[in-house]
């Protein structure tokens, strides 16, 4: 039998952590954004965002923005860098179709995209994040010769987004099916925490790096 109260401890704890958020000068809801052309690159997807601020911590020259619909993850994240005294990373809570809300055209150098949801059904194709009309959003964003950065542990998703950048012209710079086997660049075997989990099982995290044709 559930107990009621098991229930009722879940949403005051949920609700404390979007107390958190609200509170951290680092965390930003998408209506108090200021639009901006000086970031350097976004996670989407962020969950805790703690991929966000690894990165941020390796390189203090750059500005990060970690991006979520799930305050209550983000929050995670914000605390963290603030231990850690890091002003270089943000957390904003919005879509994937409000970045163009959010960032200027052609500013961002690189796009990161970490283990989102694969929407395995296909009447539920137009959701995935990778979809042609994400592509688009993101080719609007990203500066010349700038990054879409993709992980996942997911084969058929993976294989799918492939297929949606191979059609869409960009360019694929950087693949690979066994990322943490694979001699590429350390940043990108950086860790989310949904990553340690899988990989603990037994999964493979899928990587590409592509670059849209026309930024070229």
């Amino acid at each position: 039998m559930i107990d009621p109260n098991n229930f009722v401890i879940a949403r005051k704890r949920k609700k404390y952590k979007f107390a958190k958020f609200a509170n951290s000068p680092l965390c930003f809801e998408f209506e108090q954004w200021q639009k901006t052309d000086s970031i350097d690159a976004i996670e989407l997807g962020a969950g805790t965002a703690l991929f966000s601020v690894e990165l941020a911590t390796r390189h203090p020259d750059q500005r990060f923005v970690a991006i979520d619909v799930k305050a209550d993850r983000l929050q995670k994240g914000a605390y963290v860098a603030a231990e850690h005294g890091l002003t270089n990373v943000q957390f904003l809570r919005a879509r994937a179709d409000q970045l163009p809300e959010c960032f200027g055209p052609k500013s961002l150098q690189s796009i990161w995209l970490t283990f989102p949801d694969p929407f395995p059904k296909k009447r539920s194709a137009g959701r995935r994040m990778t979809h042609p009309t994400f592509l688009a959003i993101y080719e609007s964003l990203l500066a010349k010769n700038g990054s879409f950065i993709l992980k996942h542990d997911n084969p058929t998703f993976f294989q799918w987004s492939l297929e949606q950048l191979v059609r869409e012209k960009w360019h694929i710079g950087e693949l690979s099916f066994d990322l943490h086997e694979s001699s590429l660049n350390d940043d990108y075997k950086i860790m989310t925490t949904y990553e340690e989990r899988w990989l603990s099982e037994g999964l493979t995290t899928n990587f590409v790096k592509a670059v849209p044709t026309a930024t070229k």
